[in-house]
Protein backbone atom coordinates (compact mmCIF):
# COMPACT_ATOMS: atom_id res chain seq x y z
CA UNK A 1 0.00 0.00 0.00
CA UNK A 2 1.31 3.46 -0.92
CA UNK A 3 0.75 5.80 2.01
CA UNK A 4 -1.29 8.88 1.09
CA UNK A 5 -2.08 11.55 3.68
CA UNK A 6 -3.81 14.90 3.32
CA UNK A 7 -4.09 18.28 4.99
CA UNK A 8 -7.35 20.06 4.25
CA UNK A 9 -7.46 23.65 5.55
CA UNK A 10 -10.48 25.89 5.17
CA UNK A 11 -9.59 29.36 3.79
CA UNK A 12 -11.23 31.16 6.69
CA UNK A 13 -8.18 32.77 8.28
CA UNK A 14 -4.42 32.66 8.63
CA UNK A 15 -2.53 29.46 9.30
CA UNK A 16 -2.91 28.52 12.97
CA UNK A 17 -0.13 26.85 14.98
CA UNK A 18 -2.41 23.87 15.64
CA UNK A 19 -3.20 23.48 11.96
CA UNK A 20 0.49 23.60 11.07
CA UNK A 21 1.24 20.87 13.62
CA UNK A 22 -1.41 18.67 11.95
CA UNK A 23 0.00 19.38 8.48
CA UNK A 24 3.51 18.62 9.73
CA UNK A 25 2.50 15.25 11.19
CA UNK A 26 0.69 14.30 7.96
CA UNK A 27 3.73 15.35 5.93
CA UNK A 28 6.23 13.55 8.16
CA UNK A 29 4.22 10.33 8.08
CA UNK A 30 3.97 10.39 4.29
CA UNK A 31 7.67 11.18 3.85
CA UNK A 32 8.65 8.53 6.43
CA UNK A 33 6.85 5.84 4.41
CA UNK A 34 7.80 7.07 0.95
CA UNK A 35 4.23 8.09 0.22
CA UNK A 36 2.42 11.21 -0.99
CA UNK A 37 1.17 14.24 0.91
CA UNK A 38 -1.90 15.91 -0.61
CA UNK A 39 -3.13 19.45 0.03
CA UNK A 40 -6.88 19.92 -0.37
CA UNK A 41 -8.85 23.11 0.19
CA UNK A 42 -12.08 22.53 2.11
CA UNK A 43 -14.06 25.54 0.90
CA UNK A 44 -17.61 24.17 1.01
CA UNK A 45 -18.68 26.88 3.48
CA UNK A 46 -18.81 29.85 1.12
CA UNK A 47 -20.17 32.17 3.82
CA UNK A 48 -17.04 31.72 5.95
CA UNK A 49 -14.38 31.51 3.27
CA UNK A 50 -11.92 34.35 3.05
CA UNK A 51 -10.49 34.39 -0.45
CA UNK A 52 -7.44 36.45 0.48
CA UNK A 53 -6.65 34.04 3.35
CA UNK A 54 -5.70 31.18 1.01
CA UNK A 55 -2.47 32.79 -0.22
CA UNK A 56 -1.02 33.15 3.31
CA UNK A 57 -1.88 29.52 4.03
CA UNK A 58 -0.03 28.30 0.94
CA UNK A 59 2.85 30.68 1.60
CA UNK A 60 3.11 29.58 5.23
CA UNK A 61 3.39 25.92 4.24
CA UNK A 62 6.01 26.77 1.62
CA UNK A 63 8.00 28.79 4.16
CA UNK A 64 7.99 25.88 6.62
CA UNK A 65 9.16 23.48 3.92
CA UNK A 66 5.95 21.44 4.03
CA UNK A 67 5.65 20.73 0.32
CA UNK A 68 2.78 18.79 -1.25
CA UNK A 69 2.80 16.23 -4.03
CA UNK A 70 -0.71 17.04 -5.24
CA UNK A 71 -3.00 20.01 -4.76
CA UNK A 72 -3.18 23.75 -5.52
CA UNK A 73 -0.29 25.09 -7.64
CA UNK A 74 0.98 21.61 -8.54
CA UNK A 75 -2.16 19.79 -9.70
CA UNK A 76 -2.34 16.00 -9.74
CA UNK A 77 -4.25 13.04 -11.17
CA UNK A 78 -7.25 13.27 -8.82
CA UNK A 79 -8.12 16.96 -9.02
CA UNK A 80 -9.69 19.38 -8.75
CA UNK A 81 -8.36 19.90 -5.22
CA UNK A 82 -10.89 22.53 -4.19
CA UNK A 83 -14.17 21.24 -2.76
CA UNK A 84 -16.04 24.16 -4.34
CA UNK A 85 -15.17 22.64 -7.74
CA UNK A 86 -16.30 19.10 -6.95
CA UNK A 87 -20.06 19.52 -6.70
CA UNK A 88 -20.84 16.89 -9.33
CA UNK A 89 -19.08 14.20 -7.28
CA UNK A 90 -20.97 15.18 -4.12
CA UNK A 91 -24.31 15.22 -5.95
CA UNK A 92 -23.67 11.74 -7.27
CA UNK A 93 -22.90 10.56 -3.73
CA UNK A 94 -26.09 12.14 -2.35
CA UNK A 95 -28.18 10.39 -4.98
CA UNK A 96 -26.51 7.06 -4.22
CA UNK A 97 -27.16 7.46 -0.49
CA UNK A 98 -30.80 8.31 -1.15
CA UNK A 99 -31.22 5.31 -3.42
CA UNK A 100 -29.67 3.03 -0.80
CA UNK A 101 -31.99 4.33 1.94
CA UNK A 102 -29.00 5.71 3.86
CA UNK A 103 -30.28 9.28 3.47
CA UNK A 104 -33.65 10.96 3.09
CA UNK A 105 -35.28 14.25 2.16
CA UNK A 106 -36.28 16.11 5.30
CA UNK A 107 -38.95 18.82 4.98
CA UNK A 108 -38.95 19.89 8.63
CA UNK A 109 -38.57 23.63 9.21
CA UNK A 110 -35.99 25.12 11.55
CA UNK A 111 -38.77 26.05 13.97
CA UNK A 112 -40.21 22.52 14.02
CA UNK A 113 -36.81 21.03 14.72
CA UNK A 114 -36.24 23.54 17.51
CA UNK A 115 -39.48 22.44 19.20
CA UNK A 116 -38.21 18.86 19.15
CA UNK A 117 -34.80 19.90 20.56
CA UNK A 118 -36.42 21.80 23.41
CA UNK A 119 -38.62 18.81 24.23
CA UNK A 120 -35.52 16.58 24.37
CA UNK A 121 -33.83 19.06 26.72
CA UNK A 122 -36.84 19.13 29.05
CA UNK A 123 -36.97 15.35 29.09
CA UNK A 124 -33.17 15.13 29.51
CA UNK A 125 -32.67 12.80 26.59
CA UNK A 126 -30.49 12.88 23.48
CA UNK A 127 -32.11 14.84 20.67
CA UNK A 128 -32.96 12.68 17.66
CA UNK A 129 -35.16 13.83 14.81
CA UNK A 130 -38.66 12.33 14.90
CA UNK A 131 -38.45 11.93 11.10
CA UNK A 132 -42.08 13.14 10.92
CA UNK A 133 -41.20 15.15 7.82
CA UNK A 134 -39.09 12.46 6.16
CA UNK A 135 -40.03 11.87 2.51
CA UNK A 136 -38.97 8.53 1.11
CA UNK A 137 -41.33 8.44 -1.88
CA UNK A 138 -42.22 10.83 -4.69
CA UNK A 139 -45.73 11.07 -3.25
CA UNK A 140 -44.39 12.21 0.12
CA UNK A 141 -42.21 14.81 -1.56
CA UNK A 142 -45.05 16.19 -3.62
CA UNK A 143 -47.26 16.47 -0.52
CA UNK A 144 -44.66 18.41 1.48
CA UNK A 145 -43.70 20.65 -1.44
CA UNK A 146 -47.33 21.53 -1.99
CA UNK A 147 -47.14 23.11 1.48
CA UNK A 148 -44.26 25.32 0.29
CA UNK A 149 -41.60 23.35 2.15
CA UNK A 150 -38.03 22.90 0.89
CA UNK A 151 -36.01 19.82 1.78
CA UNK A 152 -32.56 19.25 3.14
CA UNK A 153 -30.98 15.83 2.71
CA UNK A 154 -30.17 14.04 5.97
CA UNK A 155 -28.37 10.83 6.78
CA UNK A 156 -30.66 8.09 8.05
CA UNK A 157 -28.38 7.04 10.87
CA UNK A 158 -28.67 3.67 12.66
CA UNK A 159 -30.49 3.86 16.00
CA UNK A 160 -29.20 0.72 17.60
CA UNK A 161 -25.92 -1.08 17.98
CA UNK A 162 -22.36 0.11 18.56
CA UNK A 163 -19.65 1.37 16.22
CA UNK A 164 -16.02 0.70 17.14
CA UNK A 165 -13.59 3.18 15.59
CA UNK A 166 -10.08 1.82 15.28
CA UNK A 167 -7.62 4.67 15.88
CA UNK A 168 -3.83 4.36 15.86
CA UNK A 169 -3.43 6.91 18.66
CA UNK A 170 -6.55 6.35 20.76
CA UNK A 171 -7.07 2.65 20.30
CA UNK A 172 -10.62 1.33 19.89
CA UNK A 173 -13.26 4.02 20.45
CA UNK A 174 -16.83 2.72 20.98
CA UNK A 175 -19.77 4.88 19.87
CA UNK A 176 -23.43 4.18 20.58
CA UNK A 177 -25.34 4.64 17.31
CA UNK A 178 -28.44 5.69 19.25
CA UNK A 179 -26.67 8.94 20.20
CA UNK A 180 -25.95 9.96 16.60
CA UNK A 181 -28.22 12.54 14.96
CA UNK A 182 -29.45 12.46 11.38
CA UNK A 183 -26.88 14.94 10.11
CA UNK A 184 -27.56 17.17 7.10
CA UNK A 185 -25.34 16.44 4.11
CA UNK A 186 -27.01 18.77 1.59
CA UNK A 187 -28.73 22.02 2.45
CA UNK A 188 -32.05 23.14 1.00
CA UNK A 189 -30.15 25.53 -1.30
CA UNK A 190 -28.30 22.58 -2.83
CA UNK A 191 -24.94 23.20 -1.19
CA UNK A 192 -23.04 20.34 0.44
CA UNK A 193 -21.71 19.98 3.95
CA UNK A 194 -18.22 19.11 5.08
CA UNK A 195 -18.96 15.59 6.25
CA UNK A 196 -20.11 14.36 2.86
CA UNK A 197 -17.43 16.21 0.88
CA UNK A 198 -14.72 15.01 3.24
CA UNK A 199 -15.59 11.33 2.78
CA UNK A 200 -15.98 11.53 -1.00
CA UNK A 201 -12.69 13.41 -1.41
CA UNK A 202 -10.73 11.04 0.81
CA UNK A 203 -12.02 8.16 -1.31
CA UNK A 204 -11.42 9.89 -4.65
CA UNK A 205 -7.89 10.96 -3.62
CA UNK A 206 -7.12 7.43 -2.35
CA UNK A 207 -6.23 8.68 1.14
CA UNK A 208 -4.92 5.80 3.23
CA UNK A 209 -4.43 7.58 6.56
CA UNK A 210 -6.67 10.32 7.93
CA UNK A 211 -4.45 12.15 10.43
CA UNK A 212 -6.27 15.07 12.01
CA UNK A 213 -7.06 16.89 15.27
CA UNK A 214 -9.02 15.09 17.97
CA UNK A 215 -11.93 17.54 17.62
CA UNK A 216 -12.83 15.63 14.45
CA UNK A 217 -13.21 12.35 16.32
CA UNK A 218 -16.88 13.18 16.96
CA UNK A 219 -17.37 13.54 13.20
CA UNK A 220 -15.95 10.12 12.48
CA UNK A 221 -19.10 7.98 13.11
CA UNK A 222 -21.18 9.85 10.54
CA UNK A 223 -18.26 9.79 8.08
CA UNK A 224 -17.80 6.05 8.53
CA UNK A 225 -21.55 5.59 7.98
CA UNK A 226 -21.35 7.59 4.74
CA UNK A 227 -18.29 5.68 3.54
CA UNK A 228 -19.77 2.27 4.27
CA UNK A 229 -23.10 3.23 2.72
CA UNK A 230 -21.26 4.26 -0.46
CA UNK A 231 -19.26 1.02 -0.50
CA UNK A 232 -15.92 2.68 0.25
CA UNK A 233 -13.01 1.03 2.06
CA UNK A 234 -12.25 2.92 5.26
CA UNK A 235 -8.98 4.80 5.72
CA UNK A 236 -6.86 4.33 8.84
CA UNK A 237 -7.66 6.99 11.45
CA UNK A 238 -5.30 8.81 13.79
CA UNK A 239 -6.70 11.67 15.89
CA UNK A 240 -4.00 13.96 17.26
CA UNK A 241 -4.16 15.69 20.65
CA UNK A 242 -4.95 19.37 20.28
CA UNK A 243 -2.39 22.11 20.94
CA UNK A 244 -3.31 23.71 24.26
CA UNK A 245 -2.89 27.19 25.68
CA UNK A 246 0.30 27.89 27.65
CA UNK A 247 0.14 25.96 30.93
CA UNK A 248 -3.42 24.81 30.26
CA UNK A 249 -5.53 21.99 28.83
CA UNK A 250 -7.73 24.39 26.86
CA UNK A 251 -7.33 24.51 23.10
CA UNK A 252 -5.06 27.26 21.76
CA UNK A 253 -7.04 29.91 19.87
CA UNK A 254 -5.89 32.84 17.76
CA UNK A 255 -8.83 34.84 19.11
CA UNK A 256 -7.61 34.85 22.72
CA UNK A 257 -4.44 36.92 22.41
CA UNK A 258 -5.45 39.31 25.20
CA UNK A 259 -5.83 36.35 27.55
CA UNK A 260 -2.47 34.85 26.59
CA UNK A 261 -0.63 38.13 27.14
CA UNK A 262 -1.20 37.59 30.86
CA UNK A 263 1.40 34.85 30.44
CA UNK A 264 4.80 36.56 30.84
CA UNK A 265 6.54 34.34 28.27
CA UNK A 266 3.83 34.95 25.69
CA UNK A 267 3.99 38.70 26.34
CA UNK A 268 7.77 38.65 25.86
CA UNK A 269 7.35 36.80 22.57
CA UNK A 270 4.97 39.43 21.24
CA UNK A 271 7.03 42.33 22.59
CA UNK A 272 10.06 41.09 20.69
CA UNK A 273 7.97 40.72 17.55
CA UNK A 274 6.60 44.24 17.83
CA UNK A 275 10.11 45.60 18.19
CA UNK A 276 11.01 44.06 14.83
CA UNK A 277 7.73 45.28 13.31
CA UNK A 278 8.43 48.83 14.47
CA UNK A 279 11.92 48.71 12.94
CA UNK A 280 10.40 47.59 9.63
CA UNK A 281 7.56 50.10 9.78
CA UNK A 282 4.96 47.31 9.71
CA UNK A 283 1.35 47.86 10.69
CA UNK A 284 0.63 45.53 13.59
CA UNK A 285 -2.64 43.73 12.85
CA UNK A 286 -3.81 41.40 15.63
CA UNK A 287 -5.24 38.99 13.04
CA UNK A 288 -1.83 38.34 11.52
CA UNK A 289 0.74 39.67 13.98
CA UNK A 290 -0.21 37.11 16.56
CA UNK A 291 2.06 34.39 18.03
CA UNK A 292 -0.71 31.83 17.44
CA UNK A 293 -0.45 32.48 13.68
CA UNK A 294 2.48 31.17 11.62
CA UNK A 295 2.87 34.40 9.65
CA UNK A 296 4.03 36.13 12.85
CA UNK A 297 7.17 34.00 13.07
CA UNK A 298 8.20 34.57 9.48
CA UNK A 299 7.84 38.35 9.86
CA UNK A 300 9.91 38.40 13.04
CA UNK A 301 12.67 36.27 11.58
CA UNK A 302 12.33 32.83 13.12
CA UNK A 303 13.86 29.88 11.33
CA UNK A 304 11.35 27.46 9.80
CA UNK A 305 13.54 24.58 11.00
CA UNK A 306 13.16 25.78 14.59
CA UNK A 307 9.38 26.04 14.26
CA UNK A 308 8.98 22.55 12.79
CA UNK A 309 11.40 21.04 15.32
CA UNK A 310 9.38 22.50 18.19
CA UNK A 311 5.97 21.65 16.72
CA UNK A 312 7.03 18.06 16.10
CA UNK A 313 7.46 17.68 19.86
CA UNK A 314 3.95 18.93 20.61
CA UNK A 315 2.41 15.52 21.12
CA UNK A 316 5.22 13.33 19.76
CA UNK A 317 8.58 12.25 21.18
CA UNK A 318 11.26 9.83 20.14
CA UNK A 319 12.36 9.29 23.73
CA UNK A 320 12.58 11.25 26.98
CA UNK A 321 15.86 12.97 26.08
CA UNK A 322 16.23 13.86 22.40
CA UNK A 323 14.87 17.28 21.46
CA UNK A 324 16.95 18.61 18.60
CA UNK A 325 16.11 17.14 15.20
CA UNK A 326 17.03 18.08 11.67
CA UNK A 327 14.32 17.75 9.05
CA UNK A 328 15.86 14.48 7.83
CA UNK A 329 15.97 13.08 11.37
CA UNK A 330 12.31 13.91 11.97
CA UNK A 331 11.37 12.04 8.81
CA UNK A 332 13.55 9.09 9.81
CA UNK A 333 12.10 8.71 13.31
CA UNK A 334 8.49 9.90 13.11
CA UNK A 335 5.74 7.40 13.90
CA UNK A 336 2.10 7.74 14.89
CA UNK A 337 2.51 5.08 17.57
CA UNK A 338 4.63 7.52 19.59
CA UNK A 339 2.03 10.31 19.51
CA UNK A 340 0.45 10.97 22.91
CA UNK A 341 -3.27 11.16 23.62
CA UNK A 342 -2.97 14.10 26.03
CA UNK A 343 -3.13 17.72 24.90
CA UNK A 344 0.25 19.31 24.22
CA UNK A 345 0.71 22.74 25.80
CA UNK A 346 2.21 25.51 23.65
CA UNK A 347 5.20 26.92 25.55
CA UNK A 348 6.46 30.30 24.17
CA UNK A 349 9.65 30.09 26.26
CA UNK A 350 10.42 26.62 24.94
CA UNK A 351 9.85 27.75 21.36
CA UNK A 352 12.20 30.68 21.96
CA UNK A 353 14.90 28.31 23.20
CA UNK A 354 14.51 26.15 20.07
CA UNK A 355 14.86 29.23 17.90
CA UNK A 356 17.97 30.38 19.78
CA UNK A 357 19.53 26.93 19.51
CA UNK A 358 18.91 26.63 15.78
CA UNK A 359 20.10 30.19 15.13
CA UNK A 360 23.40 29.69 16.94
CA UNK A 361 24.10 26.56 14.91
CA UNK A 362 24.06 28.46 11.63
CA UNK A 363 27.33 29.32 9.94
CA UNK A 364 28.28 32.97 9.50
CA UNK A 365 27.36 32.77 5.83
CA UNK A 366 23.94 31.32 6.64
CA UNK A 367 23.27 34.07 9.17
CA UNK A 368 24.19 36.72 6.63
CA UNK A 369 21.75 35.23 4.13
CA UNK A 370 18.95 35.41 6.68
CA UNK A 371 19.54 38.91 8.04
CA UNK A 372 20.14 40.71 4.75
CA UNK A 373 16.43 40.68 3.73
CA UNK A 374 15.57 42.48 6.97
CA UNK A 375 18.13 45.19 6.32
CA UNK A 376 16.77 45.50 2.80
CA UNK A 377 13.15 45.70 3.95
CA UNK A 378 14.14 48.42 6.41
CA UNK A 379 15.70 50.36 3.52
CA UNK A 380 19.15 50.22 5.11
CA UNK A 381 20.92 47.92 2.67
CA UNK A 382 20.25 48.26 -1.04
CA UNK A 383 18.10 45.55 -2.59
CA UNK A 384 20.03 43.06 -4.67
CA UNK A 385 18.80 41.06 -7.60
CA UNK A 386 17.79 37.42 -7.28
CA UNK A 387 20.72 35.33 -6.14
CA UNK A 388 22.95 38.39 -5.63
CA UNK A 389 24.57 39.51 -2.40
CA UNK A 390 25.45 42.97 -1.05
CA UNK A 391 28.61 44.65 -2.25
CA UNK A 392 31.79 43.19 -0.65
CA UNK A 393 32.32 46.16 1.66
CA UNK A 394 28.69 46.09 2.84
CA UNK A 395 28.79 42.33 3.33
CA UNK A 396 32.01 42.57 5.33
CA UNK A 397 30.33 45.04 7.69
CA UNK A 398 27.31 42.73 8.11
CA UNK A 399 29.62 39.82 8.91
CA UNK A 400 31.54 41.97 11.40
CA UNK A 401 28.31 42.99 13.18
CA UNK A 402 27.09 39.38 13.37
CA UNK A 403 30.41 38.18 14.80
CA UNK A 404 30.45 40.98 17.36
CA UNK A 405 26.80 40.39 18.33
CA UNK A 406 27.32 36.66 18.86
CA UNK A 407 24.30 35.03 20.48
CA UNK A 408 22.49 38.37 20.81
CA UNK A 409 21.05 37.77 17.35
CA UNK A 410 18.43 35.18 18.15
CA UNK A 411 16.14 35.86 15.18
CA UNK A 412 16.92 37.30 11.77
CA UNK A 413 15.02 40.45 12.68
CA UNK A 414 17.39 41.14 15.59
CA UNK A 415 19.90 42.58 13.12
CA UNK A 416 17.67 45.67 13.15
CA UNK A 417 18.88 46.41 16.69
CA UNK A 418 22.12 47.48 15.02
CA UNK A 419 20.93 49.68 12.18
CA UNK A 420 23.19 52.47 13.41
CA UNK A 421 26.12 50.62 11.84
CA UNK A 422 24.59 50.90 8.39
CA UNK A 423 23.01 54.36 8.22
CA UNK A 424 24.84 57.36 6.81
CA UNK A 425 26.65 59.40 9.44
CA UNK A 426 24.38 62.41 8.99
CA UNK A 427 21.28 60.19 9.31
CA UNK A 428 22.20 58.66 12.65
CA UNK A 429 19.31 59.05 15.10
CA UNK A 430 20.33 59.86 18.67
CA UNK A 431 18.51 58.54 21.71
CA UNK A 432 17.81 61.71 23.67
CA UNK A 433 18.11 59.98 27.04
CA UNK A 434 21.51 58.52 26.11
CA UNK A 435 22.80 61.94 25.06
CA UNK A 436 21.41 63.68 28.14
CA UNK A 437 22.87 61.10 30.52
CA UNK A 438 26.39 60.88 29.14
CA UNK A 439 27.11 64.02 27.10
CA UNK A 440 25.21 66.87 28.66
CA UNK A 441 27.20 66.89 31.85
CA UNK A 442 30.02 69.23 32.79
CA UNK A 443 33.26 68.51 30.95
CA UNK A 444 31.91 65.63 28.82
CA UNK A 445 32.11 67.52 25.52
CA UNK A 446 35.63 68.78 26.19
CA UNK A 447 36.86 65.29 27.09
CA UNK A 448 35.21 63.83 23.96
CA UNK A 449 36.88 66.50 21.80
CA UNK A 450 40.31 65.58 23.20
CA UNK A 451 39.61 61.89 22.59
CA UNK A 452 38.58 62.66 19.01
CA UNK A 453 42.00 64.19 18.45
CA UNK A 454 43.67 61.01 19.70
CA UNK A 455 41.38 58.84 17.62
CA UNK A 456 42.31 60.73 14.47
CA UNK A 457 45.94 59.64 14.68
CA UNK A 458 45.37 55.97 15.55
CA UNK A 459 46.96 53.84 12.86
CA UNK A 460 45.37 50.42 13.51
CA UNK A 461 41.60 50.84 13.81
CA UNK A 462 40.94 47.41 15.31
CA UNK A 463 39.25 46.62 18.62
CA UNK A 464 42.34 45.69 20.66
CA UNK A 465 44.56 48.67 19.68
CA UNK A 466 41.59 51.00 20.19
CA UNK A 467 41.02 49.62 23.68
CA UNK A 468 44.71 50.05 24.53
CA UNK A 469 44.71 53.60 23.26
CA UNK A 470 41.58 54.44 25.27
CA UNK A 471 43.06 53.16 28.53
CA UNK A 472 46.22 55.15 27.88
CA UNK A 473 44.10 58.23 27.17
CA UNK A 474 42.08 58.10 30.40
CA UNK A 475 45.25 57.48 32.42
CA UNK A 476 46.88 60.54 30.84
CA UNK A 477 43.78 62.65 31.47
CA UNK A 478 43.40 61.43 35.03
CA UNK A 479 39.79 60.36 34.53
CA UNK A 480 37.87 57.10 34.84
CA UNK A 481 37.23 54.87 31.83
CA UNK A 482 33.49 55.36 32.30
CA UNK A 483 33.89 59.10 31.79
CA UNK A 484 34.70 58.56 28.13
CA UNK A 485 33.18 55.24 27.03
CA UNK A 486 29.56 56.20 27.71
CA UNK A 487 29.77 59.55 25.92
CA UNK A 488 31.76 57.95 23.11
CA UNK A 489 29.14 55.23 22.61
CA UNK A 490 26.32 57.77 22.53
CA UNK A 491 28.22 59.90 20.00
CA UNK A 492 29.04 57.12 17.53
CA UNK A 493 25.97 54.84 17.86
CA UNK A 494 23.30 57.17 19.27
CA UNK A 495 22.55 54.56 21.95
CA UNK A 496 23.42 53.99 25.60
CA UNK A 497 23.89 50.21 25.19
CA UNK A 498 24.96 47.92 22.38
CA UNK A 499 27.82 45.73 21.23
CA UNK A 500 31.29 46.01 22.71
CA UNK A 501 32.38 49.64 22.31
CA UNK A 502 35.71 48.90 20.66
CA UNK A 503 34.16 46.35 18.32
CA UNK A 504 31.63 49.05 17.43
CA UNK A 505 34.38 51.58 16.65
CA UNK A 506 36.18 49.05 14.47
CA UNK A 507 33.00 48.16 12.57
CA UNK A 508 32.20 51.80 11.86
CA UNK A 509 35.75 52.67 10.82
CA UNK A 510 37.79 55.77 11.51
CA UNK A 511 36.07 58.10 9.05
CA UNK A 512 32.56 57.40 10.37
CA UNK A 513 33.61 57.59 14.01
CA UNK A 514 35.31 60.97 13.55
CA UNK A 515 32.38 62.27 11.49
CA UNK A 516 29.82 61.22 14.11
CA UNK A 517 31.81 62.60 17.02
CA UNK A 518 32.27 65.93 15.27
CA UNK A 519 28.55 66.04 14.48
CA UNK A 520 27.72 65.45 18.14
CA UNK A 521 30.19 68.09 19.32
CA UNK A 522 28.64 70.65 17.00
CA UNK A 523 25.18 69.69 18.23
CA UNK A 524 26.27 70.12 21.83
CA UNK A 525 27.93 73.46 21.08
CA UNK A 526 24.81 74.69 19.33
CA UNK A 527 22.66 73.58 22.23
CA UNK A 528 24.89 75.35 24.78
CA UNK A 529 24.80 78.59 22.79
CA UNK A 530 21.01 78.74 22.77
CA UNK A 531 19.40 81.56 24.73
CA UNK A 532 17.51 80.38 27.78
CA UNK A 533 13.73 80.59 27.62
Amino acid sequence: MTVRTRFAPSPTGYLHIGGVRTALFCWLFARRHGGQFILRIDDTDQQRNVEEALAPILHGLHWLGIDWDEGPEVGGPYGPYYQSQRGDRYQAAVEKLLAAGAAYYDYATTEELQVEREAAEREKRVFLSSRRFMAETAVDRARFEAEGRKPAVRLKMPREGTLVIQDIIRGDVAVDWAREQDHVIQRADGSFLYHLANVVDDYDFKITHVIRAEEHLSNTPRQIFIAQSLGYDLPIYAHLPFVAEPGSKTKLSKRKLDKYLKNADFATLLKHGRKVADALGLTVDQNTFNPVVVDFYEQVGYLPEAITNYLALLGWALDDQTEHFSRAELIQHFSLERVNKAAASFDPKKLWSFQDRHMQRLTLEQKVERVVPYLQRAGIVEHCGAGETPAPQERAKIEHVIRAAGDRIKTSGDILDYVYFFVADDHLVYDEKAVAKSLQKLGAAELLAKYCGQLAVVESFEAQPLEQMTHAFVEAQGVKIGDIVHSLRAAVTGQSVGLGLFDSLAILGKASCLSRIERMLKQLESSNNKCPD
